[in-house]
């Protein structure tokens, strides 16, 4: 038993040890109650339904900041960020890291806007049917959550080593914040999609969906032997992971450029992703009406790389500031957005065509 305490109390990448096993324990149990309670079966999600448990993801991602709080209250992380040891123990750094995750937090779950829109291309492009989209995003997320772990874990491990690294994610933000505010009415070509194009010649793709199923054996044309080939929702789930981590290029360094505690930025990134797949559903037939947010993530971007380069002159800005800043800065893409596209219908979002993924293996 003492060894089992030793072990628990054990420092891991800022935390002890307990507070990783509570927080994995956590997302693990709300993957599983989503799974099993809510898709069970596939069905089409009701927005209500969805509505819901965007509610609930999102609430329980805001809620968590208060766990953040006290665990820095109470003195339990070891943290590398200059910001966070500049404070005084006790409440003062409490409320920095609290103030420091909501702003990783609220930037992430906006980014996540991105990534619906294009989501919901995939999905139409691939007539992906809506009951079957869930099990799709589901493993997409499952991947994320890893592939988000290795990322932030290489970022920790080279600011550790080489602290200067911090620039170079710095003036990566700002160029892609110049990048995404002159591109912003452009869309992804997904017919040209190089991913796509690589599947549709090295894989066995089927044209009909096989209920749920990612992969099924049949019959190969020319053998007739028994082989392995893969459904439509197996290239969506790929094109989507794929999309996630081209995402994730922007998103990490960006949270690494507001805070360098490891904890904060696994937790305010996966508590981000973790409500993608309900705000898919209640979004994904109005993102067209949130347009003009683009240009509020890019000038957050921007914001955020530059703050590293202004710090060297004019000292560290308060976490309050930056918070401030980016909240202001969506609030206000999300309210223009709204009102500009006000008069605009919904765009429907069940597919109307068959699924489009297959070229006959050559």
């Amino acid at each position: 038993m003492e060894t089992l305490m030793a072990f628990g109390s054990t420092i891991w990448l800022g935390m002890p040890v307990w507070v990783w096993i509570g927080f994995v324990t956590l997302v693990v149990t709300l993957l599983a109650i989503d799974l099993g309670l809510f898709h069970g079966e596939a069905h089409e999600p009701t927005i209500r339904e969805s509505t819901i448990l965007a509610s609930i993801c999102l609430s329980l991602g805001f809620a968590f900041s208060i766990v953040v709080w006290w665990l820095y209250y109470k003195g339990y992380s070891v943290s590398p960020d200059a910001t966070i040891n500049a404070a005084a123990p006790g409440a003062e750094r409490a409320w920095t890291a609290w103030e420091l995750y909501l702003t990783g937090w609220v930037i992430e779950v906006s980014l996540a806007f991105d990534n619906i829109f294009v989501m919901s291309m995939i999905f139409t492009y691939l007539a992906i049917p809506v009951k079957y989209q869930h099990r799709v995003l589901f493993y997409g997320i499952l991947g994320v959550i890893i592939l988000r772990a290795i990322m932030i874990g290489v970022g920790a491990a080279l600011l550790h080593q080489f602290s200067w690294i911090l620039y170079i994610f710095s003036a990566f933000l700002i160029f892609t914040g110049i990048k995404m505010l002159l591109m912003v009415d452009q869309q992804p070509d997904i017919e040209n999609n190089a991913l796509l194009k690589w599947m549709r010649r090295h894989l066995r793709i089927t044209q009909d969906f096989v209920g749920q199923n990612f992969t099924v054996r049949r019959p190969d044309p020319k053998t007739g032997k028994m082989v392995l080939w893969f459904t439509p929702l197996f290239v969506a789930l790929v094109m989507i992971e794929f999309a996630d981590l081209i995402f994730a290029v922007d998103s990490v360094p960006a949270i690494f450029a507001i805070t360098q505690d490891t904890f904060i930025v696994y937790t305010s990134n996966i508590f981000a992703i973790l409500g993608l797949r309900s705000l898919y559903v209640v979004l994904s037939t109005v993102v067209h009406r949130f347009h003009y947010l683009k240009y509020a993530l890019s000038l957050v971007l921007v914001y955020v790389g530059c703050k590293i380069f202004v710090q060297q002159f004019i000292g560290k800005i308060p976490p309050e500031i930056s918070l401030s800043v980016t909240v202001g800065l969506l609030a206000g893409g999300i309210i223009f957005s709204l009102f500009k596209t006000r008069n605009e219908p919904a765009h429907a979002t069940t597919p109307t065509e068959p699924p489009r993924p297959v070229a006959d293996k050559s």
